[in-house]
């Protein structure tokens, strides 16, 4: 047994179920709304261990895991303020990213709350041309990735050149999500996070993302969309015993969790699945609050 291995091997477990696109062949799609989302296609879940890495938090490296736990303090004083996040959220995220991984360039790409609360009333607010961003939506409770391979570097090469149209062009990308929760820890749908090395392709689909005022329904659901193999997609997995989960309980807001969508340079760990849980670890378990921002770390 490695070094690196006897570590984790102490880490606390827990087991739970997690949801993974069932076998089959299916149409594969996400459509969002205010304060809902729905799949098409069929999952099940299954029970995996889910391993605390809170512990040892300094164990994990993001080239290494695809993931990592970081320290990074905020200004903002209030998450459900949404001006006081829109103004300084993002470019202090932006710094943040930059001296986590070097990058010369990071552009964030929109922000989400997350929440286990009840957000029936806030359905019903329901406006028109909903944005699928700066808004506050239910955990994601399937082993995804936010971009597929192809929607990450789509996504890379559009940033770059809005952003930087004068700039040299860039080496490698990072898509990444900087993940915070501000509510009292113990979480009680935390994140868990896989680690990368242990998902290799091959075992997974793209779920196309359709952002929409209300849900289809029936055959509209699935019906032929012209060009959707161009659209944004995530990346979808199915299960694989061999998956490696792990969390880190009791987050407070200074804790970030730190993880790649896709990394250009593949020989790291370029990618990491993840997926909102229950965690009945905690009797005192408190309501998930979460902020997710997406970002592009450029390496020119």
């Amino acid at each position: 047994m490695t070094k690196t291995s006897e570590i984790e091997e102490t880490a606390r477990q827990t087991r739970t179920m997690i949801r993974y696109l069932a076998p089959g062949d299916f149409v594969t799609r996400r459509y969002v709304s205010q304060g809902e989302e729905m799949n098409t296609g069929e999952y099940a879940d299954y029970e995996m261990i889910i391993r605390d890495g809170m512990p040892i938090r300094d164990h994990f490296e993001l080239d290494h895991h695809g993931f990592m736990l970081a320290s990074s303090p905020t200004g903002v004083s209030d998450f459900h303020d949404k001006d006081e996040v829109s103004a300084k959220y993002e470019r202090e995220t932006e710094e943040a990213i930059k001296r986590l991984t070097g990058a010369d360039k990071v552009v964030a790409r929109g922000w989400m709350i997350r929440t286990s609360l009840d957000l029936s009333e806030h359905i019903k607010k329901k406006q028109a041309n909903y944005q699928h961003t700066g808004g506050i939506q239910p955990p994601a409770g399937e082993a995804h990735i936010d971009f597929n391979p192809h929607t990450a570097r789509m996504v890379a090469e559009k940033t770059y050149q809005e952003n930087f149209p004068d700039g040299p062009g860039f080496k490698r990308f990072i898509a990444t999500s900087f993940w915070r929760t501000f509510s009292p820890g113990p979480q009680d749908v935390p994140l868990a996070v896989c680690d990368g090395a242990s998902a290799p392709l091959g075992n997974e689909a793209s779920n196309t993302l359709f952002i929409v005022d209300e849900f289809p329904e029936g055959d509209a659901l699935t019906a032929p969309v012209d060009g959707e193999g161009e659209m944004i997609a995530a990346t979808i997995f199915r299960h694989d015993p061999n998956h490696r989960w792990w969390y880190f309980s009791n987050m407070n807001v200074d804790d970030v969790l730190f993880f790649k969508f896709y990394d250009s340079d593949q020989n790291t760990t370029w990618r990491c699945p993840h997926t909102a849980f229950v965690d009945s670890s905690f009797a005192d378990a408190k309501p998930r609050e979460s902020i997710e921002l997406r970002s592009i770390a450029f390496f020119e």
